[in-house]
C-alpha cells in the first residue's frame, strides 16, 4: 500500500455513507490483540483499529437566532447510511430523518427546550439519546470550586473518567505566585481537579509542596491507557503529593525546596491516577533522574525541570504514556505502558545516546503516524523519534515554540510540519515533508520567532496557510506570499459551516479575509490562561456535530464556560474524537505552549 494511501486510511473524514470496521474490546490489527474486558468494563470499541473511547452522541441545543441549533455526533462505529430523527421531548420534529449532517435547526423554538437524536439504520430507529445539553444563552456554565482566592483556573482536559461515554473534565489550578522556569521564588501549591458537566467535582488531588508551580512543570495527560473504557490521569508527582482519595505518596513531611523555591533534590515519581476517584493507581520513579544539574545547561535549576508529555499509538492498537525531559540541550524522551496497576516503560530515548539529537526539542510537540505504518511517532522540534524509540529524523534547526503536524499540503502523500525557529542562524519558519525531516520552503530568519501557526483558514488557496510572528505575510503550501497576514497567530478553531478553520484568540473567533478578520464570537464574563500565550482552558470537538468548542474560565473562577456554534452547517463529518491523531491533540493540547490539535486527513478536501 502506498504511503499516502495508508495515511489516508488512518485519518479519514468519513461522511456519512461510509462504512468503517469496528470492534469491541477484543480485536486484531497486524498481528496486535486487544485483552478481553472484564465483565464489570464498560466497552471498549476500536476505530481504524485503534483503541477508542465509546462516546454517546454529546447532544448540544444553542440558542441560534429565535430557535436551537441541535448538534449531535456521527461516531466512528456508525455504519454506512445512518440517519437521524431528532425530538424535541416526546414530539419528533423531523419530517423525514437528517442526512448529510449532524445538525437541525429548530426554528420558533423556546430557549432551553429538551432534545435527543435516534439514529435510523435500514429504515429503523434506534434507542433515543441522553437528552441534550442547554445552550440556551450560546455557552454552557460547568461550575468548578477554586481551592483559594489566589487560584486561577488553568489548563484543562477530557476524558470518560466513568465509563457512561460522556466526557468529564479535568483542571489543573495555579496560583498566582507560579513561576516561569527561568524566575526563582517560592511558589503555592498545584491543585488538579475532575467534574462531571453538571460541576459536580469528582476529585482533587493535591501535588504537595514539592512540585513547583509554573506552565513547564505539570503536564498531565488524560487518556485510557490500560484498556477497560475509563480514562486515567497521569502527571509527575513528588513527596507530599495527596490523591484523590487522601494518600499520601512518598513522605509526607518532606520540603525539597530550596531558597530561590527550586526543587532539585528528593525523589521524583511518575503516578497514574484512578479517574473515577483520583486515587493513585501506579507510581514510579521518574525518569529519567535529574542527576547533574548543570548536565542540563544550567546550574540554578531551569533547563533540567522542562517538562512535556503526550499520548501516542506506538503499537498501532493501543494508547502509550509519553513523557519528555528537557529540550534546550539534553532531551530524554520516555514511552510507558500501563497494564492493571503495572506501569512499565516501553522504551527510552536520550540525546546523549543519539549524536546531533541535543538541542533539537521543542516548547510541546506533536504526535502522528508520519511513515505510515500505523505506529504513532513523536514530533518534537526539529527532529522525531519513531514509534520503537529511535531517531527517524532531524534536520538540525533547533530549538521553537511552536509547530503544526497535519495534511497541511494535501496535494502531495503523507503529512507535513511547520515549525518555528528562536535562532537567529535558522530560518524563521519552515515547512517539512513529517516523514523525512526534508526542507520543502522555509523562511528568512528573523530571530526569535515565538509563535507560528499552519492551517487551511482561507478558501482562496487550496491546503493549509502559514503564518508566525516575525513573517509579515500569510504564504500557500509552497510558500509564496499570498496576501495579507491574519490579525493573530495563536490557536484555531472550525466554527463556521466550512470546513476552512478560523482564528481563536484571547476570547474572540475570528474569519480571516483577504481585506480584514470578521469577529463570529466574542466570549463573555471569560478570561484567558497562560499569560501573554492568551489560550483557553481547552479547545477541540468535546461535544455536537464536528465543529469545535472552546472552554474559558469565568473571571471569577467559579465556572468553566464552554461555548458551542450556533452556525448551521450541511457538512457531516465523524466526529474528530474518534480521529486517533486528533484525539491524541487534544490529549497533548495543555503541553507547556498550548496549540491546537490537527486532524490526520485535510477536512476541506
Amino acid at each position: 500500500m502506498a504511503r499516502g494511501r495508508r495515511r489516508r486510511l488512518w485519518g479519514r473524514k468519513w461522511p456519512i455513507g461510509t462504512g468503517l470496521v469496528i470492534g469491541t474490546v477484543v480485536g486484531v490489527v497486524a498481528g496486535m490483540v486487544l485483552p478481553a474486558a472484564a465483565a464489570s468494563d464498560p466497552p471498549v470499541v476500536t476505530v481504524g483499529g485503534r483503541q477508542m473511547e465509546n462516546l454517546d452522541r454529546g447532544v448540544v441545543a444553542v440558542r441560534s437566532g429565535n430557535g436551537n441549533l441541535v448538534t449531535w455526533r456521527l461516531l466512528g462505529t456508525d455504519p454506512s447510511g445512518t440517519a437521524f430523527n431528532v425530538y424535541r421531548g416526546d414530539s419528533k420534529i423531523t419530517s423525514t430523518p437528517v442526512t448529510g449532517s449532524t445538525n437541525y435547526l429548530d426554528a420558533g423554538a423556546a430557549a432551553g427546550a429538551s432534545y435527543t437524536v435516534r439514529a435510523v439504520r435500514n429504515g429503523a430507529e434506534q434507542a433515543p439519546s441522553v437528552p441534550s445539553l442547554s445552550f440556551a444563552g450560546g455557552y454552557l456554565d460547568v461550575p468548578i470550586s477554586q481551592p483559594g482566592s489566589q487560584y486561577a483556573a488553568n489548563d484543562a482536559s477530557v476524558g470518560d473518567l466513568d465509563g457512561d461515554g460522556q466526557y468529564e473534565i479535568v483542571l489543573k489550578w495555579d496560583p498566582a505566585n507560579a513561576k516561569d522556569n527561568a524566575q526563582p521564588g517560592v511558589t503555592d501549591r498545584v491543585f488538579v481537579d475532575a467534574y462531571e458537566l453538571t460541576g459536580q467535582q469528582l476529585w482533587r488531588i493535591d501535588l504537595g509542596r514539592n512540585i513547583r508551580a509554573g506552565a513547564h512543570y505539570t503536564q498531565f495527560q488524560v487518556f485510557d491507557f490500560d484498556g477497560d473504557g475509563r480514562a486515567e490521569i497521569a502527571m509527575k508527582t513528588a513527596d507530599a503529593t495527596v490523591d484523590g482519595a487522601g494518600k499520601v505518596i512518598g513522605n509526607s513531611s518532606a520540603d525539597h525546596r530550596n531558597a530561590d523555591g527550586y526543587v532539585l533534590a528528593g525523589p521524583e515519581y511518575l503516578t497514574v491516577f484512578d479517574g473515577r476517584t483520583g486515587a493513585a493507581r501506579a507510581t514510579v520513579a521518574y525518569e529519567p533522574p535529574r542527576g547533574t544539574v548543570s548536565a542540563w545547561g544550567d546550574a540554578y535549576g531551569n533547563r533540567v525541570d522542562r517538562f512535556l508529555a503526550g499520548t501516542a499509538y506506538l503499537d498501532g492498537v493501543r494508547p502509550s504514556l509519553v513523557t519528555v525531559r528537557g529540550y534546550y540541550t539534553r532531551t530524554v524522551v520516555v514511552a510507558w505502558d500501563l497494564r492493571g496497576t503495572s506501569l512499565t516503560r516501553r522504551w527510552t530515548f536520550d540525546s546523549n545516546s543519539d549524536t546531533g539529537y541535543a538541542g533539537q526539542g521543542n516548547h510541546q510537540l506533536s504526535v502522528a503516524d508520519v511513515d505510515g505504518d500505523r505506529s504513532d511517532e513523536i514530533l518534537f522540534g526539529s527532529m522525531a523519534i519513531d514509534d520503537n524509540g529511535r531517531g527517524l529524523w532531524n534536520n538540525r534547526n533547533g530549538h521553537g515554540d511552536a509547530l503544526h503536524v497535519g495534511d497541511l499540503i494535501p496535494s502531495r502523500a503523507g503529512l507535513e510540519v511547520f515549525k518555528v525557529d528562536e535562532d537567529s542562524t535558522k530560518p524563521g519558519s519552515w515547512m517539512a515533508d513529517a516523514r523525512t525531516g526534508q526542507v520543502l520552503w522555509s523562511t528568512a530568519s528573523g530571530g526569535d520567532n515565538g509563535r507560528g501557526v499552519s492551517e487551511d483558514i482561507w478558501s482562496g488557496s487550496p491546503g493549509a496557510e502559514s503564518w508566525s510572528a516575525k513573517d509579515t505575510t500569510l504564504r500557500d503550501t509552497t510558500g509564496k506570499s499570498i496576501g495579507r497576514e491574519p490579525s493573530s497567530a495563536n490557536f484555531l478553531a472550525w466554527w463556521d459551516a466550512d470546513p476552512t478553520r478560523e482564528l481563536l484568540d484571547g476570547t474572540h473567533i475570528d474569519k480571516y479575509g483577504t481585506s480584514g478578520d470578521t469577529r463570529l464570537l466574542t466570549a463573555s464574563g471569560v478570561q484567558t490562561a497562560n499569560g501573554t500565550k492568551s489560550t483557553p482552558s481547552l479547545s477541540g470537538d468535546l461535544l455536537g456535530d464536528w465543529r469545535e468548542e472552546v472552554v474559558w474560565p469565568t473571571t471569577d473562577n467559579r465556572a468553566l464556560r464552554i461555548y458551542s456554534t450556533p452556525i448551521q452547517t450541511t457538512r457531516s463529518f465523524v466526529t474528530l474524537m474518534h480521529d486517533p491523531m486528533y484525539r491524541v491533540g487534544v490529549a497533548w493540547q495543555n503541553t507547556a505552549y498550548n496549540q491546537p490539535p490537527h486532524t490526520s486527513y485535510a477536512l476541506g478536501g
